[in-house]
């Protein structure tokens, strides 16, 4: 077996080196250990709290698809959770600064934050500290979770939850915005078809009014009369058939028109009284978008800094440290004697060959 040579750094010289300095060493590291819970106090740094909400999204989008229409096929339930598509637009969303922007107003917290009015770059700041202070995470179910650390645990728990109420407000402010606008478009229609619905029931009416009700059976059976009536050569009933054929002649063809016409208006006014009814739906009613899980509530302790943890890092790399400096300090050591061997050597070489050179 192959012995260490001397001045390498195994596991034994380290051993050695720890007995050699325990003493200080041990000193360095409770001074490390003292110091670690010193900074991290609530002097030097603010305790926070967390406060978590769990969030899934729905799987509906349309509350009048899902509730009145009868043609729109889909899977979807109204008390479904959301997948993956939805999962990301609740992400999206609860990243936007339309949430964002009410809960620093509602808060104030550019003051909260110990923000100055009159600071450079405070607005980006206050944007920084905002998204590592409050951060939203797909979990591995596809719900979303809502994290919120703050200095006060009630503001922790009320942040979290708001952030949650905000996203269906949200939501239905930015599908409000859409649906008002197609419902506009949708009901101009509506209204235009209906009066002229009206207007071809009101000439209708007026031909009726003139004795006409049925144009094909009445031309029918007038004809059928009138052959009666020259067969008994009857002026009188003759000239009267006669008289009510003018008018089916001058005014048939019109009824006929407007009944067809009529007819065919009153499908579409029926296929577009549905549109009118569901855009109507989507305007003026509003839905949750998310289910609740856990909402969140006041934190009893706090969660950051977590001082144990930072005193574990710091000890052990205090340890590591001293570890690599002393493995420096006794190589260096050990290089000086060996540095100052040779100059000796060198210098009686020296001496030896200046004798020499004087016999000569």
């Amino acid at each position: 077996m192959q012995e260490p040579v001397k001045g390498d750094i195994n596991s034994f010289s380290l051993l050695k080196l720890v007995i050699d300095y325990k003493k200080p060493m041990l000193i360095v590291l409770a001074v490390t250990a003292l110091l670690s819970f010193v900074f991290t106090s609530p002097y030097f740094i603010t305790p926070l709290y967390k406060s978590i909400t769990i969030l899934y999204p729905t799987s509906t989008n349309s509350i009048s698809k899902i509730l009145l229409s009868t043609n729109f096929q889909t899977s979807k339930d109204l008390l479904e959770f959301g997948e993956d598509e939805q999962t990301e637009q609740m992400l999206q969303v609860l990243n936007s600064n339309k949430i964002k922007d009410k809960i620093i107003e509602k808060y104030d917290l550019m003051s909260h934050y110990g923000i100055r009015p009159n600071e450079k770059y405070r607005n980006t700041k206050l944007y920084e500290t905002y998204e590592d202070r409050i951060k939203f995470r797909r979990t591995e179910y596809t719900a979303v979770k809502i994290t919120v650390l703050d200095k006060s645990p009630v503001m922790a728990a009320n942040i979290s939850n708001d952030i949650a109420e905000l996203f269906d407000s949200t939501m239905n402010n930015m599908r409000k915005e859409v649906s008002r606008k197609a419902f506009k478009i949708v009901e101009s229609e509506y209204l235009q078809l209906r009066a002229e619905v009206q207007q071809m029931e009101d000439s209708l009416n007026k031909l009726r009014k003139l004795g006409i009700h049925d144009y094909e059976s009445q031309a029918e059976m007038m004809n059928q009369q009138l052959a009666i009536e020259l067969a008994k050569n009857n002026r009188a009933g003759i000239q009267a058939i006669e008289e009510r054929l003018k008018v089916l002649a001058e005014y048939g063809g019109d009824y006929v028109s407007i009944r067809d016409n009529l007819e065919h208006e009153r499908k579409q006014l029926s296929q577009i009284k549905a549109k009118y009814e569901e855009a109507k739906v989507d305007a003026t009613q509003n839905l949750p978008h998310k289910f609740v899980v856990s909402s969140a509530y006041e934190a009893e302790r706090k969660s950051y800094p977590i001082r144990w943890l930072i005193a574990a890092i710091a000890l052990t790399s205090t340890f590591v440290l001293m570890l690599l400096i002393l493995a420096v300090i006794d190589r260096m050591n050990l290089w000086q004697p060996q540095k100052k061997s040779l100059n000796d050597f060198t210098q009686k070489e020296l001496k030896k060959v200046s004798k020499q050179y004087e016999k000569n």
